[in-house]
C-alpha cells in the first residue's frame, strides 16, 4: 500500500428482495373467510393522502390494512393524530389480532405487515420482522401479496403517492386473484412512482384523482360486503 493512502472498501448495496423472502405466492386459492378487507399502499406523500382518504370514509367500512413508507418511530403517532380526525378507528397494528370492521391498521415501521389466519375464523394481524423487499419494511408488495393469497376476491386494493415500485407486483397479483383495485392519478400524485408502476403492469382497475376514491371505496366497500356475507 503506498504511505499516506488507505484501502477502500466497496460500498454496501442493499438487496433488492421480493416478496418470496417473506411468504410464497399462493395462486389459485378461494377466499379463506367471508370477510371484505382492504389494503392501501402509499409512500412518499402517503401522510397527508392517507389523511384525505381516510377522514372522507364512513364508520361503516370493513377493515383497513396500510402500509406506509415510514420510520418505526413515527407509525404510532401517525395512527394516534388519524384516530382522532377519523369516523373510523385507527391505530397501529399488534401481531395477532383480528381484523375488526370500522378499523383501520397502520404498519409499524419496525415489520411488515400481513393478513393471517385468524384462530377460529375469519382474519388476524401479522407482523413479520424479515429482510426488507423492495429496500423498504414495512413493504406494500408483502402486504398485499397476503391478501391476494387469503382475501382474493373478497378484497379492495389501492395504491397511492410514493417513489419507487414497491406494490406494483403485489397488486397485479391481487387483480388475478379477483380483487378489485384503484390506483391514484398522476395529477393528484405528490410521486407518480408507485401508482404508475402498478399501472403500467396492469393491476390496476382504475386510475382516480385523490379526492374520488373515497366514494368509490364506500361503493365497492358495500359491494364487497354484500357478496361476501358482510361478517366481522
Amino acid at each position: 500500500m503506498t504511505r499516506g493512502t488507505s484501502a477502500k472498501k466497496p460500498l454496501d448495496v442493499v438487496p433488492s428482495h421480493n416478496a418470496d423472502i417473506i411468504l410464497p405466492k399462493q395462486a389459485g386459492k378461494m377466499p379463506l373467510a367471508s370477510q371484505a378487507v382492504i389494503v392501501i399502499g402509499s409512500s412518499t406523500g402517503g401522510t397527508e393522502a392517507l389523511r384525505t382518504l381516510l377522514t372522507a370514509l364512513p364508520p361503516s367500512m370493513p377493515p383497513i390494512l396500510i402500509t406506509q413508507h415510514m420510520p418505526e418511530m413515527f407509525t404510532h403517532s401517525f395512527a394516534t393524530r388519524l384516530n382522532t380526525l377519523c369516523k373510523l378507528t385507527v391505530k397501529e397494528a399488534e401481531d395477532n389480532e383480528r381484523l375488526q370492521n370500522g378499523t383501520v391498521y397502520i404498519a409499524p415501521g419496525h415489520s411488515h405487515l400481513l393478513i393471517k389466519p385468524a384462530p377460529t375464523i375469519g382474519y388476524a394481524i401479522g407482523l413479520h420482522a424479515g429482510p426488507p423487499v423492495n429496500r423498504h419494511r414495512p413493504s406494500v408488495d408483502v402486504l398485499f401479496r397476503s391478501a391476494a393469497n387469503l382475501v382474493g376476491k373478497n378484497c379492495i386494493g389501492v395504491i397511492l403517492t410514493g417513489m419507487g415500485r414497491d406494490g406494483a407486483s403485489g397488486m397485479l397479483e391481487l387483480k388475478q386473484a379477483g380483487a378489485w383495485n384503484i390506483a391514484q392519478d398522476e395529477a393528484s400524485c405528490v410521486v407518480f412512482g408507485m401508482p404508475k408502476e402498478a399501472i403500467a403492469m396492469g393491476g390496476a382497475h382504475e386510475v382516480l384523482a385523490l379526492e374520488s376514491i373515497a366514494t368509490r371505496l364506500s361503493v365497492l366497500a358495500s359491494q364487497k360486503q354484500h357478496q361476501a356475507g358482510g361478517s366481522a
